[in-house]
This record gives C-alpha cells, sequence and structure tokens, in this order.
C-alpha cells in the first residue's frame, strides 16, 4: 500500500501522519483555515514566508485546495502541527513541491509562543523520519532567506546541509539546504 492508497476519498481530513515526543502531525481539516490565517498574518512569521505579506481569505482557501490535492496525488502536502499533549494547533509544514520541482521541500511555519523549544528541530527530524520510512524518500531540501539564521540552525541540527545560495528573479538571495536521508 502506497501513502496514496490511504486517500481513496477526499477530504479524509485530519488523519495523524506521525507523532514525535511533543507533536502530532495531521493532515489539513477545513476547520483549519481560520488557524492559517491568524498564523500567516503575524507579521514576525509572515516575515519569512514568500513575499512578507499576511495570507489573503482567498489564498488561504486555495492553498487548502491545493493541499488536498498534494494528499490525493502524492500522498502529503502540507500539515497541521499540534501540541502532543492538548491538540492545540501550534503551527503548519509538510513536504511541498513550489512549481511542480521534482525535489520535495520542507515547509514550516509556528506561533510565536512555540519559538525557541525545539519545537521546529522535533518537527523537521519527525518529518524526515516519517519521509523515508512512510514514503521512501531519500532526499530533501529547504530554502531560507540568509537572514532567518533560527531557521538555518534549525536545519543543520536535523542534518542539513547548505549546498547553494540562489539568486531569485527580483533579486533577493536564498540559502538551499538538502539531506540526504537513510535509516538510523
Amino acid at each position: 500500500m502506497t501513502p496514496g492508497d490511504q486517500l481513496s476519498g477526499l477530504p479524509q481530513d485530519g488523519i495523524e501522519v506521525f507523532r514525535t515526543e511533543r507533536l502530532s502531525v495531521r493532515k489539513w481539516r477545513p476547520a483549519d483555515e481560520p488557524d492559517l490565517l491568524t498564523l500567516y498574518s503575524i507579521d514576525k512569521v509572515v516575515r519569512w514566508v514568500d513575499d512578507g505579506h499576511a495570507l489573503s481569505a482567498s489564498e488561504a482557501a486555495r492553498w487548502m485546495e491545493v493541499t488536498f490535492s498534494n494528499y490525493e496525488k502524492r500522498g502529503y502536502g502540507m500539515f497541521a502541527i499540534e501540541d502532543g499533549k492538548t491538540a492545540k494547533t501550534i503551527g503548519f509544514g509538510g513536504l511541498v513541491h513550489p512549481g511542480n520541482q521534482d525535489d520535495a521541500e520542507v515547509k514550516y511555519a509556528f506561533f510565536p509562543e512555540v519559538w525557541e523549544r525545539g519545537i521546529a528541530t522535533e518537527f523537521v527530524q519527525g518529518l524526515a523520519k516519517w519521509a523515508m520510512s512512510a514514503l521512501g524518500l531519500t532526499h530533501m531540501i529547504a530554502t531560507v532567506a540568509p537572514e532567518n539564521l533560527a531557521s538555518q540552525r534549525v536545519l543543520v541540527k536535523s542534518g542539513f546541509r547548505q549546498i547553494e545560495a540562489r539568486i531569485e528573479s527580483d533579486g533577493s538571495r536564498t540559502e538551499v539546504f538538502e539531506v540526504y536521508l537513510h535509516a538510523c
């Protein structure tokens, strides 16, 4: 059975994908949209996301559609990240293929109240383990702004290494990291 086989009818939302010591990571459900809008309206969060602007309601709805489509197509996409004890949503993250790129790319964002607690590192490490065991992925990338040192530390702690600096069409620079996954 492949991960996509588990998704015979959409939406099968809210299904737990994996757990870590402190986190429960699950597929999105329509009820996540308000938390998505809230998180992606916080200035110090969106500073590091795309164009740095808050997510609009129509963009959030479209993102939800794309994510449900990715579950069907790939068996994965973006996920809700919950506190494993309280089930409160504390962030969103997952694997995406921007512009339909070949490499699975790690993305994540957390509410500021859980920053600096090792949550992002725990998520990225859990995601990598799950991607290897459940999906058979052997390689992932992540992109980050040069000024986002916190995310760069998360990636390095999670086994990623910096491989290039990419100059984007708008002239900005993006640091590209990669990790090769292997059985531990």
